[in-house]
């Protein structure tokens, strides 16, 4: 009897968090399985039934450029889904900070670089009140953004009526920051150079004068992918990453083991603010002026995309980099379907099909792999 007692004593414990795993397995795993899955789809579809323009360089940059603008703010709702909230106000966040981003620089005649900052100070604040909100009343975040989606497009047509006299739109934006050094960094395309020296060396399409048929890759293609690398750095290799997602899984459990919930919350909520600042000052730039509906509908677009990207409305799970190819399938299905011979109104038909299958798929996978009932 002593014997077995030291051998089972003896006996070694496995770890699961040390277990080894199948690479299938690993893979399964991911949040942005069903992204990536929903994309191959998309783009088998569109090889099938599309224009073979869709597919050429300048057809790619046509696509890229409204996916860039929906997957920044996409890649900050999955980080404040992950961690357990979401925010339905950030469509009219992109049009108030529009607002305030245009009222600095036209009415207060301020340069670039202060409207800017000041801008995203006023937008992280603005966050930061819907998450103190949250938490300290303890209402869902859907009833506090559904409020402030309300009061901040309300707020932008007040603003906007007394900006310009009466009208709905502000103007000239354009002529006041031509001249500015920052102007590159949030407007107009990048690289140019780059797509000259490739056109002067017949890589890519070009006029018969020889200038490139494509000028560059669009300001909002590079945030979109240097702040998909960021989220997804931060949420796999920080210490901030793994307090996220505690948050969103379990914030009484988070809190007992020393993360301060509170404080990640309001960071996120301040951080998706900042992404549809960031969005506001690149749409008002490119266009040169701002108006009442910029970002209608986008906080749906933007959960879609993130929902799409593995996110859970429970928190606790996703991915940036799902949240990223959820925007590029919204882009490609939103433009492709100008190339096909399908009347353009299906895209909601698409759009609204993918987001369920994209969880009914998700949801199947995470329960095949995990064994959760």
């Amino acid at each position: 009897m002593a014997s077995l007692e030291q051998n089972t004593a003896a006996a070694p414990t496995v770890d699961e968090r040390v277990k080894q795993v199948s690479f299938l397995t690993h893979v399964m795993r991911r949040p942005e399985l069903g992204a990536v899955a929903g994309l191959v789809f998309v783009i088998v579809f569109f090889f099938l039934t599309a224009d073979s323009t869709m597919f050429s360089l300048s057809g790619l940059m046509t696509i890229m450029a409204p996916a860039s603008q929906l997957g920044i703010l996409a890649i900050a709702a999955a980080l404040l889904m992950i961690g357990g909230e979401f925010d339905l106000s950030i469509g009219s966040m992109v049009a108030f900070a529009g607002l305030i981003f245009g009222v600095i620089l036209t009415n207060f005649g301020q340069p670039l670089s202060v409207a800017i900052v000041m801008t995203m100070l006023f937008a992280a604040f603005m966050g930061a009140i819907n998450g103190q909100i949250v938490i300290h009343t303890r209402l869902p975040s859907f009833i506090v953004t559904l409020a402030f989606l309300f009061i901040l497009r309300g707020l932008t047509l007040v603003g906007l009526k007394w900006a310009t006299g009466g009208s709905t739109q502000l103007r000239g934006i354009g002529d006041h920051v031509k001249d500015s050094p920052l102007l590159g960094l949030f407007s107009g395309d990048a690289l140019k150079g780059l797509f000259v020296w490739l056109a002067d060396h017949d890589l890519i399409d070009k006029f018969p004068n020889g200038l490139p048929k494509v000028t560059g890759i669009p300001v909002s293609v590079l945030w979109f992918v240097v702040l998909a690398l960021a989220a997804t750095w931060v949420l796999l290799r920080t210490r901030m990453g793994n307090w996220i997602f505690a948050a969103g899984g379990d914030p009484n459990a988070a809190r007992n083991s020393g993360v301060p919930v509170h404080r990640v919350k309001t960071g996120l909520f301040a951080l998706t603010a900042c992404a549809a600042a960031l969005v506001a000052i690149i749409t008002v730039l490119d266009a040169g002026s701002t108006d009442a509906r910029r970002g209608f509908q986008k906080e749906f677009e933007a959960i879609i995309a993130a929902v799409i990207g593995g996110c859970l409305l429970t928190g606790g799970y996703g991915s940036a980099i799902g949240a990223f190819f959820g925007a590029i399938i919204f882009g490609s299905v939103s433009i492709g379907l100008t190339y096909t011979r399908f009347d353009s109104d299906w895209f909601q038909v698409f759009l609204g099909s993918m987001l369920l299958l994209a969880v009914l798929f998700n949801n199947f996978i995470r329960r095949k792999v995990t064994g959760e009932r």
